[in-house]
């Protein structure tokens, strides 16, 4: 078998942009390889048309092209004309793609095309009840109907992209994204900075940071040694048009709090592991996510999580037993739950604890990649 990804990101130093659906593509492709599925990615809207090898995949970047009229289109064709060569050339079975923007749309392909919910911009508008602009409906409505099957990370994401776009239910599968748990290991999940906060994402409004900076003020009322770390680069505000969504959470926190944050912006991929460490409590207080990456990765190195209680989050943490959902605007009893695992560390373990083996259950990547090998040969067969 040999499967193709369309992406705009990857992890590789080459490469212009990575977040989480980059890391859920790679961390898929080197585990198909290692069961014996030649993996090719396709990376767009890069700086050079180059072919890279990386731990068995074979990585196409390829260049942004401009063009006076049409753009979008024309870039469309210049794309399924390479990629189209590349199946022929390479007998690619199978392609996929994500359904942001409908990449794929207005293109056509020798091989069955899965798109993958990493999150549509239809999808993200609807959880932030938000309009979304008529073209990019279109775009993606038009991409997701082409497609041969569908893949979702979370059932939540799955049923609620549905009803958006009118789907067939019976050609949407389930599949988590997994973690190669061998990279997420804590040997001393004992040890980390006591008071310790730590959000990773964008900073943006649809993560809930701005209810966030109020859950910290109540948090910091009744524990004055806490300290909130946040990691992540900032985003403008759609809401307000301000250029800086920090600023507006900054201008949020209580002088007391404002004291106690630490805001350090993006960090390399390669420390995400090491601040998951340091922390004493994980939170994720979003209102937009197909799933979340960085949660199941801080589930994985045995941290107490607490989480939205949106939809997704549902599959991610059983409440009270390997984490907790709370409504983001729920600001007391979020800082409530927070103050609960800062001031016990039995309960910081054995939550830990539970959290690892809920990882190892459900997101594990060794099993996901065996059941997108099972969906994939499903696809490949029908045609």
């Amino acid at each position: 078998m040999h499967i193709g990804f369309i992406t705009s990101e990857y992890p590789h130093h080459k490469v212009l942009h990575a977040a989480g659906i980059a890391t859920s593509i790679k961390n898929l492709a080197v585990a198909l390889v290692k069961k014996g599925v030649q993996v090719t990615v396709f990376v767009y809207h890069q700086n050079e048309n180059t072919i890279i090898e990386d731990q068995g995949v074979t990585v196409h970047l390829i260049q942004k092209k401009t063009y006076q009229v049409f753009g979008w289109y024309l870039y469309r064709k210049y794309l399924q004309y390479y990629i189209n060569t590349v199946v022929k050339n390479n007998s690619i079975n199978l392609l996929e793609a994500p359904d942001w923007t409908g990449i794929t749309a207005f293109m056509r392909f020798k091989v069955p095309l899965v798109i993958r919910f990493h999150g549509s911009d239809a999808y993200f508008c609807r959880l932030e009840n938000r309009k979304q602009k008529f073209k990019n409906f279109v775009f993606e409505k038009k991409a997701l109907k082409s497609a041969s099957g569908f893949i979702a990370p979370t059932t939540y994401a799955g049923v609620e992209t549905q009803k958006i776009f009118g789907l067939d239910q019976k050609k949407i599968k389930t599949i988590h994204y997994g973690l190669q748990l061998e990279h997420f290991v804590n040997n001393r999940p004992e040890q980390f900075g006591a008071n310790t906060i730590l959000y990773i994402g964008t900073i943006i409004r649809k993560k809930g940071v701005l209810e966030l900076a109020k859950i910290f003020n109540k948090v910091i009322e009744t524990n004055p040694d806490a300290q909130l770390v946040l990691i992540g680069g900032d985003a403008p505000d759609i809401k307000t048009g301000n250029t800086s969504t920090y600023k507006l959470m900054e201008s949020l926190f209580s002088n007391t709090a404002k004291a106690s944050v630490k805001y350090i912006g993006k960090i390399p991929y390669g420390e995400v592991k090491e601040q998951i460490e340091k922390a004493h409590v994980c939170t994720f207080p979003s209102f937009a996510e197909t799933l979340g990456m960085v949660t199941i990765e801080s589930l994985a190195l045995q941290k107490p999580v607490v989480n939205t209680n949106i939809g997704w989050a549902q599959e991610l943490i059983d409440d009270g037993v390997n984490g907790y959902l709370v409504h983001p605007e729920n600001i007391d009893l979020y800082a409530e739950k927070i103050n609960l695992l800062l001031n016990d560390k039995a309960l910081c373990k054995n939550i830990g604890k539970a959290a690892r083996l809920k990882v190892e259950k459900d997101f594990n990547i060794d099993k996901q990649a065996d059941k997108n090998i099972a969906y994939y040969t499903q696809i490949i067969e029908k045609q």
